[in-house]
């Protein structure tokens, strides 16, 4: 993608988008902001095949639908502080959190987000799992709309955990864990709004190397996964290990930031909420242990036509550190803890 220099100017103007939202101090120009990058993103999913065309309509009709009830809900705030006419400041603001987090692709406004995902390559996934998350959760991290928050965390974390159970496409895995994780950062949204950046930080991390290997070998079915054969058993073995670290199994990094909401929920008194979280994020680490079995069966049978794969010596370094820090970055971060 980054061969091409207008994908190259597209992804600068994304970060803009972003960078302006995040920076704004009116909604008007938050607003704005979303819109810059809605456009940026939608030439960047096109890779001239049917499946990426047909996904980025998609995205382009639910964002701007997401966008024109925003800037509704804007105005109706503006007519409200200019003219004094009544309006429901809790409605209102129900409207906008609605449209952020449809935007977001958070449930029960989710449905958009994994049918979107199967039709992409896997390095537009990663821009639309991450950092295209960035800019509405920011603006939702300003609101305080706490029990539509609520609702929204357990739905989020319950759909996130059933919908991947039964499905065989990575990247739908992928898309319904994304989900599930939101409702972990809307969590950390009721403790402070630091927290939610510092579970973001790890979960984008984790992603990274997971879809840097995915892409590395065009893998995007589970069969896949059973069937191929790394030139390093060290480095499949350390593949599936990072899926159960993003699944937040411990004693791997992704259950850093998961430990720290746990406390921190445990501390303000949410235990039915934690409960639910918890349950559904077992759940969550089934199917990913379901995607592991290759790995932990050391003798399993696979195929003799995938053993000769093209993989350059600077990848699978890059391959090694990444998961290197994603298995062993708990236990370093629990042992320079006591010197600070």
């Amino acid at each position: 993608m980054l061969n091409n220099s207008s994908k190259i100017m597209f992804l600068l103007i994304l970060m803009m988008g972003t960078m302006i939202t995040v920076s704004a101090n009116s909604w008007l120009s938050a607003w704005m902001g979303l819109e810059i990058n809605l456009l940026s993103f939608i030439p960047l999913m096109s890779d001239n095949n049917l499946m990426s065309t047909e996904a980025s309509l998609k995205y382009f009709l639910i964002q701007a639908i997401a966008s024109t009830i925003l800037l509704f809900s804007i105005l109706m705030l503006f007519i409200n502080n200019l003219f004094l006419i009544k309006i429901n400041i809790m409605i209102n603001e129900l409207i906008m959190i609605s449209s952020l987090l449809l935007k977001s692709g958070a449930a029960p406004f989710h449905f958009w987000f994994p049918n979107i995902m199967e039709g992409l390559s896997w390095i537009n996934n990663l821009i639309l799992m991450t950092w295209q998350k960035i800019a509405p959760l920011m603006l939702i991290s300003y609101m305080n709309q706490s029990k539509i928050l609520l609702l929204t965390i357990i739905l989020s974390i319950i759909v996130g955990s059933i919908g991947g159970l039964n499905q065989t496409s990575l990247r739908k895995l992928l898309a319904f864990s994304s989900i599930n994780h939101l409702g972990w950062m809307m969590a950390a949204m009721f403790i402070n709004e630091m927290m939610w950046l510092f579970y973001f930080y790890f979960y984008s991390f984790l992603s990274m190397c997971l879809i840097f290997m995915f892409n590395n070998f065009k893998i995007f079915n589970i069969n896949q996964l059973f069937n191929l054969f790394f030139n390093s058993k060290i480095l499949k073995f350390s593949l599936l290990i990072n899926l159960l670290s993003l699944g937040g199994l411990p004693p791997l990094i992704g259950f850093l930031p998961k430990w720290l909401i746990i406390q921190s929920l445990v501390f303000s008194k949410h235990y039915m909420m934690l409960m639910t979280m918890l349950i559904m994020t077992l759940i969550t680490l089934f199917f990913y242990l379901r995607l592991c079995f290759s790995a932990f069966m050391l003798n399993y049978y696979e195929n003799n036509w995938y053993t000769k794969l093209y993989m350059n010596n600077f990848s699978y370094k890059i391959m090694l550190i990444l998961s290197f820090i994603s298995i062993f970055g708990l236990i370093f971060i629990s042992l320079m803890y006591p010197l600070y």
